[in-house]
C-alpha cells in the first residue's frame, strides 16, 4: 500500500489537527494567526502536489494523476483566496473565530480526497468531509437569522443528497458486483454488465453530484444559501467546492460509467440545458447581488456541463479550462461584494454599487471586466471559456444544446450589464469603506488574469491537456 501518494492530504490533516490544538489554547485572540496558519498549509500542500508520484493507493480506492493535481491546486487557491477575503469581513462582523479557517481546511481536505477518490466509498467519504464543515459555516453567524436558515436549508437537502449517493451506491455494487472504479469499468463492458440496477444507481450518483454542484433540477438550495451565508462563506461555496465536485463528475463518468456513455450522457445534456435556461432567465429580476450571482452559478454550470457531455479529449479540456476561468471571475466579484461596506455595514443589493465609477473608479473597473468576462464578452477570459466549450458541442453535433448556450448568454448579458450600467450611468450613492487589504490583492490578481488571460492562453491549455489526458489516456 503506497501511502505516501497521499501525502500531501494527511499533511493538511495533521496541520488542521496542530492549528485546532494551538486554537483552543486561551489567548485574547487567535483567528487571524490560525488564518494565516492555514494558507501556509495550504500553500505547503500545493508544494507537495507538485512533487506528488503518480500511482493509486488504499487497495485502488485512491488516485493520483496529472488530472487530480491540477484540480486540487485549483480548489487550494479558491479556498486560500476566500480566507484572504475573509480577514478584514469577519473582524468586523464579529466572527473573527479560530474556527472558521479550520472549517474551511478540513473541508479542503475532503475535496481532496473526492478529486482522488477511485471508488464510491472513498467518493463517498470525501464528500462528507467536504459537506459537514459547509453546513456549519453557512450557519457561522449564528446570531443571524438568515444564516441560520441558510445552514439548516443546506443541511437538510445535504442530507437528502448523501442519502441518494449511498442509496445509487449500493444499487450500482449490487448489481455491478464492485465499488473500484477500475473493476467497475471492466464489469460494465461486459454485454450482461449493464443492468437496469446499475443504469438506476448511476442515475442517484449523478443525481447526488448534481445537488453539490448546484445543477438543475438540484438548484433549490442555492438562492436561499448563498443570499443567507455570510458573503465569505459564500465565496467559498461558489467557487472551491465545485472544483472537487466538476472533478469527481469527470472522473466518474468517463472512467468507470465511461462504458454505458449512451444512457447517462442524455441526463447530463438536459441537466445543462436546463441550468443555463434557468440561470439566465431567473436573475433578471434579482435585486440582491449575492441572489444574483447563484443564479449566474447555476447557468455557468450548465456550461461547464455542457462539455462533460460532449465528453472526449476537447470536451474535457473544456470543461477544465472553463472552471479554472470561472474560479477567477467569480472569486474576484465576491471580493467586490466583500468589500461593499457602507458606515461599517456589509450592503449587497445591485443599487448599493450606484456610481461605483465616481466614487471607487479601480473597483469599478475590476467589476466591470468580471462583468463583462462572465457575459462572454471578447477579448476577456470567460469569452474564451464559452468557446473552448461551444465548439466541441458543435463539432460533435450537439446543435441544441450550442444554440440553447449562446442565446442564454445573450440574455444573461442583460443582468451583467445592468451592474455595469448601475456603477457607471447611475447617480452616485455614499462611497463604501476603505477596502481592506486583502480584497485589493485578490481583486488585483483574479483582475488581471481575467483581463490579460487571452495574451498567455497556452499555460493553462497546456496544463489542462496534461489533466484531460490522465482521465482518457
Amino acid at each position: 500500500m503506497n501511502w505516501t501518494l497521499a501525502l500531501p492530504e494527511l499533511v493538511l490533516s495533521v496541520c488542521g489537527l496542530a492549528i485546532l490544538v494551538f486554537g483552543v489554547i486561551p489567548k485574547k485572540d487567535t483567528s487571524l494567526a490560525c488564518t494565516m496558519a492555514v494558507i501556509a498549509a495550504f500553500v505547503g500542500t500545493g508544494v507537495l502536489i507538485l512533487s506528488q508520484q503518480k500511482g493509486t493507493a488504499f487497495g485502488g480506492q485512491y488516485v493520483a494523476d496529472d488530472f487530480s493535481a491540477f484540480m486540487k491546486l485549483l480548489a487550494l487557491a479558491a479556498a486560500a483566496f476566500s480566507l484572504l477575503l475573509a480577514l478584514d469581513w469577519n473582524e468586523k462582523e464579529k466572527l473573527n473565530r479560530f474556527e472558521f479557517p479550520i472549517l474551511v481546511l478540513f473541508s479542503t481536505v475532503g475535496m481532496m480526497v473526492m478529486i482522488s477518490a477511485n471508488d464510491l466509498m472513498s467518493l463517498y467519504l470525501g464528500l462528507e468531509l467536504l459537506s459537514l464543515p459547509l453546513y456549519v459555516l453557512a450557519a457561522f453567524d449564528r446570531d443571524n437569522p438568515r444564516s441560520a436558515e441558510a445552514g439548516l436549508k443546506y443541511f437538510i437537502l445535504g442530507s437528502l443528497a448523501s442519502g441518494m449517493m449511498l442509496y445509487g451506491s449500493s444499487l450500482v455494487y449490487g448489481f455491478a458486483g464492485t465499488t473500484n472504479f477500475d473493476r467497475l469499468a471492466d464489469a460494465l463492458s461486459a454485454e450482461a454488465g449493464v443492468t437496469a440496477g446499475v443504469i438506476v444507481g448511476i442515475v442517484f450518483v449523478i443525481a447526488a453530484l448534481a445537488f453539490k454542484l448546484a445543477a438543475v433540477p438540484f438548484h433549490m438550495w442555492t438562492p436561499d444559501v448563498y443570499e443567507g451565508a455570510p458573503t465569505t462563506v459564500t465565496a467559498f461555496f461558489a467557487s472551491a467546492p465545485k472544483v472537487a465536485t466538476v472533478a469527481l463528475l469527470v472522473r466518474v463518468l468517463t472512467d468507470p460509467f465511461g462504458e454505458v456513455v449512451s444512457q447517462w450522457q442524455q441526463i447530463v445534456v438536459l441537466t445543462a440545458i436546463l441550468s443555463m435556461l434557468l440561470g439566465a432567465f431567473a436573475a433578471i429580476g434579482q435585486k440582491n447581488v449575492k441572489r444574483l450571482m447563484a443564479y449566474s452559478s447555476i447557468g455557468h454550470v450548465g456550461f461547464i456541463l455542457m462539455g462533460l457531455a460532449v465528453g472526449g479529449e476537447a470536451g474535457l479540456r473544456g470543461v477544465v479550462v472553463y472552471l479554472a476561468i470561472y474560479i477567477a471571475m467569480n472569486i474576484g466579484a465576491f471580493a467586490v461584494l466583500v468589500a461593499m461596506r457602507r458606515n461599517g455595514r456589509a450592503v449587497e443589493a445591485v443599487d448599493d454599487l450606484a456610481g461605483l465609477g465616481r466614487t471607487d473608479p479601480a473597483m469599478a473597473l475590476a467589476m466591470a471586466i468580471f462583468m463583462f468576462s462572465m457575459a462572454g464578452i471578447p477579448p476577456l477570459a470567460g469569452f474564451f471559456a464559452k468557446i473552448y466549450v461551444l465548439l466541441p458541442a458543435i463539432e460533435q453535433g450537439f446543435w441544441t444544446m450550442a444554440v440553447i448556450g449562446v442565446l442564454s448568454s445573450v440574455v444573461s448579458a442583460y443582468y451583467y450589464l445592468r451592474i455595469v450600467k448601475v456603477m457607471y450611468f447611475d447617480a452616485p450613492v455614499a462611497g463604501f469603506d476603505v477596502r481592506p487589504a486583502g480584497v485589493s490583492v485578490v481583486l488585483a490578481g483574479t483582475g488581471l488574469f481575467t483581463l490579460f488571460f487571452f495574451l498567455f492562453p497556452a499555460m493553462l491549455l497546456d496544463a489542462a491537456r496534461h489533466a484531460v489526458a490522465a482521465i482518457i489516456g
